[in-house]
């Protein structure tokens, strides 16, 4: 560690100053200069959302109070490019060293690793983190090196490593400030005055901040954990730990949610209690849910634009606004998805298992196209999180290789008396079925005439009929997977004559998000050239490789079992490097550019190993926007550069690094 000026402690999505390794770290080094950069601009289509910068409002400015109560405070710089703004902290300041912790979508990867590319020239000593994973990614793999293909394989590994997680960190005691007399904060504007009406609600239901969020987390262990494991899937009460926006935001570490559990585990185990230690078992693996989609986004950066399994880049989707509205107004005619979309506009929250019920309906009975599903959620989420919406949406839409099958479409009726059994969540959300009795409530349109009138429902009028069947919706999809297996079929012909073009390019063509939404698609001109820069040696962070493999093998790969498909498309641990539990610490601090595997596989799941919604969480957001600026690695042998124009054409304006595997 260098000597001398001051640290910068860089805060992100970790604003807590509990287990926060970089804050220790700069504690540990000297003065420090706590500093967060909003530039939303940097995240394309990822630009947060109405109440997302709400949260986000709230809990910076409860880390600046204690901040402040521990000697310094929080400078807030507003900027369209982080590196900039870094730069002009560190001449301002004389900081000598930076310090941040380590995030992994993809958008955040690249700017990460520009960063410590950048700042190091400038001769700041840069370090980063782990502190929102209990392992990093490149810890886990299976018994050959290889990163795991299924979530239930992967979190058995999680659980069985030599290894535990390290132990949450105690807040400092006191921080010593540098001088930040010649950098002055700007002012972050989060909500306009058309927001601030609807804002005032959520701080009657939540509240941001990382010492809400630990007593959040004691609430829930010590009350709604014991019953998790039979309450979970209800949606008319708080079984739930409503933890998710704290975890996105950081304010409290993963690594401290799965300690307190696993204490109560513990416990629970010792006075053999069945029951404890089941919702134990049932709560860890949503914890792993979590930890699969920083894996899966660590591995397979595209997750959040295309899908995993080749030949749904062919499926037929149902390119209908009018469907996509409906769906969003909570106008569909099926009470259970209604009352979700509802609940989501009114509050930006969602029960795990309604999120499925809403998702899986967009996607099957609707077929509209996924990604626009991930983009709305995305916008109105107060938990969106780019990794785990990715994850959550793959799963629904069947594109995960233990994912939920594409063709299997569960009626919501029928699971709407199994999560609402008495109707209450539908009453709350839709005053208009009110006094509809239980016996109709989720299916209104097969009520008697008499009942609807006593009620004062008149379907179509005050609430609409159902703008799709089920049975047809299931004739229209087994025709859909259908010509999707003819569609694939005709490329993997192409191909194998050599006429690839036209066919495989066209089913990458992005569907445009529908201009009521405000989502325009970015038509950025291909690069076919794109510069070749030289590989560097950098520190702390791995970043993965994209390689032009990753595009190839999703026309060569089958739909369920794709070990054998994509290649060379993982970042991996520098074999020199010794992840023992002395030096797992270490691991990031030392790690230089990775080479690929040949036999590196792909892994893309969000089940927990069933082919069932009961155990998972769809969450929100994506688009299919690209950024400009960033920096993409791909390793390729000499004979497959050629295709790599295909990656050029997904990330223009990037730099992509070629480096030839020989």
């Amino acid at each position: 560690m260098s000597g001398g000026g001051c640290s910068i402690v860089w805060f992100r999505r970790d604003l807590r100053v509990e287990d926060n390794p970089a804050l220790a770290a700069g504690v540990r080094a000297g003065a420090v200069i706590a500093v967060f950069i909003y530039a939303p601009e940097e995240e394309g289509h990822y630009y947060p959302g109405r109440v997302s910068r709400w949260w986000l409002k709230q809990s910076l400015a409860y880390l600046d109070s204690s901040l402040k109560s521990l000697g310094t405070s929080l400078i807030t710089k507003r900027s369209t490019d982080s590196i900039s703004s870094l730069l002009e902290v560190v001449k301002s300041t004389g900081a000598t060293q930076l310090f941040f912790n380590h995030l992994y979508d993809p958008i955040s990867l690249v700017r990460d690793h520009r960063t410590k590319e950048i700042l190091t020239s400038q001769g700041i000593s840069v370090r980063s983190f782990n502190a929102d994973l209990l392992y990093e990614p490149w810890e886990v793999n299976d018994d050959e090196g290889r990163p795991f293909t299924t979530f239930s394989a992967f979190w058995e590994k999680c659980l069985s490593m030599p290894y535990d997680p390290e132990a949450p960190l105690l807040p400092p005691k006191r921080i010593i400030s540098g001088n930040a007399s010649r950098c002055p904060s700007d002012n972050l504007v989060f909500e306009d005055e058309s927001e601030k009406g609807s804002n005032a609600l959520l701080a009657r239901a939540w509240s941001p901040g990382w010492s809400n969020a630990d007593k959040a987390l004691t609430t829930f262990v010590n009350g709604p954990l014991l019953e998790y494991s039979q309450n979970r899937r209800k949606a008319d009460s708080a079984t739930t730990s409503f933890l998710s926006p704290h975890l996105h935001f950081g304010e409290v570490s993963v690594r401290k949610v799965f300690h307190f559990v696993r204490i109560k585990q513990v416990l629970w185990a010792n006075e053999g209690n069945k029951a404890g230690e089941e919702s134990v078992n049932l709560f860890l693996k949503s914890i792993g849910l979590r930890e699969y989609s920083r894996y899966m986004s660590f591995n397979h950066p595209y997750s959040h634009e295309r899908p995993l399994l080749g030949h749904l880049r062919y499926f037929p989707w149902v390119v209908d606004e009018g469907y996509f509205k409906a769906w969003r107004q909570g106008r569909t005619g099926y009470p259970l998805v209604d009352a979700g979309m509802r609940e989501l506009w009114a509050t930006g929250w969602l029960h795990d298992h309604i999120r499925v019920v809403v998702s899986s309906f967009f996607v099957k009975v609707l077929q509209l196209p996924w990604r626009w599903g991930m983009k709305y959620f995305w916008d109105t989420l107060l938990d969106a999180d780019l990794e785990s919406d990715a994850l959550g949406w793959q799963y629904i839409s069947g594109t995960l290789p233990d994912g939920r099958e594409l063709d299997r479409i569960d009626n919501p009726q029928f699971v709407g008396y199994k999560c609402d059994p008495h109707g209450e969540y539908v009453r709350r959300w839709l005053p208009e079925l009110a006094r509809l009795p239980t016996e109709w409530i989720h299916h209104p349109w097969n009520a008697p005439e008499s009942v609807l009138d006593a009620a004062g429902i008149e379907l179509g009028s005050n609430y609409p009929l159902p703008i799709v069947e089920i049975d047809s919706a299931k004739v229209k999809l087994e025709q859909a997977l259908s010509q999707m297996w003819q569609n694939d079929a005709a490329a993997r012909a192409a191909i194998e004559n050599g006429m690839e073009e036209g066919h495989g390019d066209s089913a990458d063509s992005p569907i445009a998000f529908p201009q009521a939404m405000h989502m325009e698609m970015d038509h950025e001109p291909i690069r076919n050239n794109p510069v070749v820069v030289t590989v560097r040696r950098y520190e702390d962070q791995m970043v993965p490789s994209m390689t032009s493999s990753l595009f190839r093998a999703e026309d060569e790969e089958n739909s369920v079992d794709i070990r054998n498909s994509v290649v060379e498309s993982r970042a991996e641990v520098p074999t020199d490097i010794n992840v023992a539990e002395g030096h797992r610490r270490d691991t990031h601090d030392q790690a230089v550019m990775q080479t690929a595997r040949t036999n590196a596989t792909p892994h893309f799941n969000f089940a927990v190993g069933r082919r069932n919604s009961e155990d998972s969480t769809a969450e929100s957001s994506s688009s299919t926007r690209e950024r400009d600026g960033g920096v993409f690695i791909l390793l390729a042998k000499a004979s497959t550069i050629s295709p790599a124009n295909e990656l050029a054409a997904a990330f223009s304006n990037r730099v992509i690094i070629y480096v030839e595997l020989r």
